[in-house]
């Protein structure tokens, strides 16, 4: 009976030091993830029932946070100009992408050299191209409303771009689809490359045109790509913060203000924390609803 104790005993020593050895590696990666991520998040949320400019004393401001937002009109406005860059954003990249890789996708001339400079523009600087589309879209001297001009349209009806608060958000979102759409062909691209040509071969015997074929064979196959595309567009979508800042800043006025660059001019610049942190919470909660629901209609698509 002693040896079986002993037995057991040692087993269990032996147990708790395997333990002890897998939670070492997983400690350093654990112990960055609380405090650098988990810490400010769980921080975060305490603040949005709080007042705090950064350096004085924090006191509690109940739910003042939370009421104080459904009267703010700029705060309802960055959400607005939030979810139309997101309907914007979203669709028109993930149309460019699948275009761009179906067609990168077939046997054709210089194909890695088109490749190559579709996806650039998603690995260039930031500062550099968004410099380059300003001066390319400038409303007086940029190249394309000059060429617009040559069209035979007035100088009255040219576009302003990101300087008329009526195409701001367009010129936004024409400048995020334009720097986006190169990594999401490559998976799009990846996504095609797993369709199997017997899928299409047989249409072909069937007398499937390609638009059939594109519709019934294509679409489908890729519906698990084009899940994670639009979940990860969405996200991206909800976050813009560096676009925003390089093209237009927010303006005209607030027309382009989005909900990330609200919460950093109310943290940074008005020094208000606990209501940005309120903001942030709404953010947070805004792209938990989106997620969870792709997440649901995924699971509906896969079943049916």
């Amino acid at each position: 009976m002693s040896t079986a104790i002993k037995e057991s005993k040692q087993a269990r020593h032996r147990r708790i030091q395997n333990n002890l050895v897998a939670y070492s590696f997983i400690a350093p990666n654990f112990i960055g993830f609380a405090v650098f991520t988990l810490g400010p998040i769980l921080f975060a949320f305490a603040l949005t029932f709080m007042k705090w400019n950064g350096s004085g004393a924090i006191t509690f401001a109940g739910l003042a946070n939370i009421k104080k937002l459904f009267a703010d009109s700029i705060f309802l406005e960055s959400l607005k100009n939030t979810i139309i860059y997101c309907l914007g954003t979203v669709p028109l990249t993930m149309a460019f992408a699948l275009l761009l890789a179906i067609v990168l996708n077939k046997k054709i001339f210089a194909r890695n050299f088109f490749r190559t400079v579709t996806f650039f523009p998603y690995v260039a600087s930031l500062v550099a191209v968004a410099v380059v589309w300003n001066m390319l879209f400038n409303p007086a001297k940029g190249p394309v409303n000059m060429l617009l001009s040559l069209a035979g349209i007035s100088e009255d009806h040219l576009p302003g771009w990101a300087a008329d608060r009526h195409w701001a958000m367009f010129t936004v979102i024409l400048f995020s689809t334009w720097k986006n759409m190169g990594y999401y062909m490559i998976i799009y691209l990846a996504g095609l490359q797993g369709i199997s040509p017997s899928l299409y071969e047989a249409a072909d015997l069937d007398g499937a045109s390609r638009w059939q074929q594109f519709r019934y064979i294509t679409i489908p196959q890729l519906s698990s790509t084009t899940f994670f595309v639009v979940m990860m567009l969405t996200i991206d979508c909800f976050k813009v913060y560096d676009q925003i800042y390089m093209i237009t800043q927010g303006g005209p006025g607030t027309s382009t203000l989005v909900l990330v660059y609200h919460i950093y001019n109310t943290a940074f610049i008005s020094w208000d924390l606990g209501y940005a942190s309120a903001i942030a919470m709404v953010l947070f909660l805004l792209v938990l609803s989106v997620t969870v629901f792709q997440f649901r209609m995924e699971k509906k698509v896969t079943l049916n």
